[in-house]
């Protein structure tokens, strides 16, 4: 930094000197004086050091401490500055920062104001990704045991990628050519660019509610980190981790890592890859079944002849040269049986018979209709129910009485109440 001019302080005008000739200033004019040559003096410039007493405020501004072997600077990293920030800063990391110097008045506190930072010796977006995929590592993401196998043979595929790149030409091309008739559901997104990570995220949400697709190939083609930095940010992975439909993620060309590709069910070097590990070969599949097909007559074959051979057997022996013999002792072990089945059939027949004449005879000793046929009644008051006191009844009530034969309907004349037989 090349050396400025220093600049002499001038005491307030409405302050006169006192008494005996000394210039007085205020604490306010100091600090406004200092504050305007450290802002003069250093409009902008980069510092390096080592963050430390790093506080994420509530407001969104930055509280830090840059500091190296020998000394420290407050600093102060506010939100209109910091909210595009791609990695995390923590204690410990070495960071440029790019800012001006200036004092904050009310405390007279010299410190620096940030307006950018990069962390030093590795790329910002570098950093961002290795952060990232520490966090999202330690929280289980990457587990394969979280992983949803892939179907071999998807009736429907969807895809999540530009409508006008090349990866969807190569992955409908190679779908078409290896198994032709595979339904392919296209959700097109922006790949790269501001807010396409969301729109990716959605796309993977929303086709998990419309529930079509057997697999989803999520990607694009090749290009530099920041081109595919899409697949790298949080909201992609967490969406690709909650999906229930597997996920084959395909971004960028063979050398190409991106979180996407760590959380995905199956990590896939190309989107012409991904279209190859998505469906099998007809032709290979035409073949494994004409090899089957060989193998399966191949056995047939020698299962019929080995049950030939057994027939063959079986028709030399004793019991098919003496077939009528065999006949005649099975049909005369038939006639026993079935004389044996008559007489038990006679039998059970007669003594159930013997049974219900019995219950029949008690049954009918116990029917009311033996009772009225003895020259008893029985009288019915509204409807079915029998008469049983005097004093249910009164002067008009009508009844109706059963006899053995027939039935009289009366009207009551008189009611004599009398105590019941005990």
């Amino acid at each position: 930094m090349e050396k400025t001019e220093s600049k002499k302080i001038e005491a307030s005008p409405d302050h006169a000197p006192d008494f005996q000739g000394r210039k007085i200033f205020k604490v306010s004019e100091i600090n406004r004086q200092v504050r305007l040559c450290l802002e003069s003096a250093y409009p902008s410039l980069w510092i390096e050091g080592e963050i430390s007493n790093f506080k994420f405020h509530n407001s969104g501004h930055i509280y830090l401490t840059l500091k190296d072997e020998k000394s420290q600077m407050p600093s102060v990293f506010f939100s209109r500055h910091n909210h595009g920030l791609r990695f995390e800063l923590k204690d410990g990391l070495q960071v440029l920062a790019f800012g001006r110097l200036s004092i904050y008045e009310p405390r007279g506190q010299y410190q620096f104001y940030i307006e950018r930072i990069e962390p030093k010796g590795i790329g910002a977006l570098q950093l961002a990704f290795l952060q990232l995929k520490e966090k999202l590592e330690r929280e289980g993401l990457f587990d394969p045991a979280h992983k949803k196998p892939i179907s071999k043979f998807p009736c429907v595929v969807g895809v999540i990628t530009s409508p006008t790149g090349a990866a969807i030409r190569d992955i409908l091309n190679i779908l078409n050519r290896r198994f032709s008739g595979t339904a392919v559901l296209l959700y097109p997104v922006p790949v790269q660019g501001a807010g396409a990570a969301g729109q990716i995220a959605k796309a993977i949400d929303e086709m998990n509610e419309f529930g079509e697709a057997d697999v989803m190939i999520v990607g694009r083609g090749g290009g530099s980190l920041e081109d595919l930095w899409a697949f790298n940010e949080e909201v992609v992975a967490r969406a690709v981790y909650a999906s229930r439909i597997p996920i084959i993620s395909a971004v960028g060309h063979e050398i190409d890592w991106t979180i996407c590709d760590w959380v995905a069910d199956l990590r896939a070097p190309t989107p012409s890859a991904a279209a190859e590990l998505v469906v099998q070969n007809r032709e290979e599949l035409e073949k494994r079944l004409r090899d089957f097909e060989a193998r399966v007559r191949n056995s047939a074959s020698k299962i019929l002849q080995r049950k030939r051979d057994e027939l063959e057997n079986l028709r030399e022996s004793y019991a098919f040269k003496q077939p009528l013999n065999l006949i005649q002792q099975y049909s005369q072990r038939a006639d026993e049986l079935l004389r044996q089945l008559g007489n038990y059939s006679r039998s059970l027949a007669l003594h159930k018979a013997q049974a219900f004449k019995f219950l029949a005879g008690r049954l009918d000793a116990l029917s009311p209709l033996a009772i009225l046929k003895r020259g008893y009644s029985i009288s019915f008051f509204e409807g079915e129910i029998p008469l049983k006191d005097a004093r249910s009844l009164k002067t008009g009530d009508l009844i109706r009485t059963k006899l053995w034969r027939g039935t009289i309907h009366s009207k009551i004349t008189k009611v004599e109440e009398k105590e019941r037989v005990k």
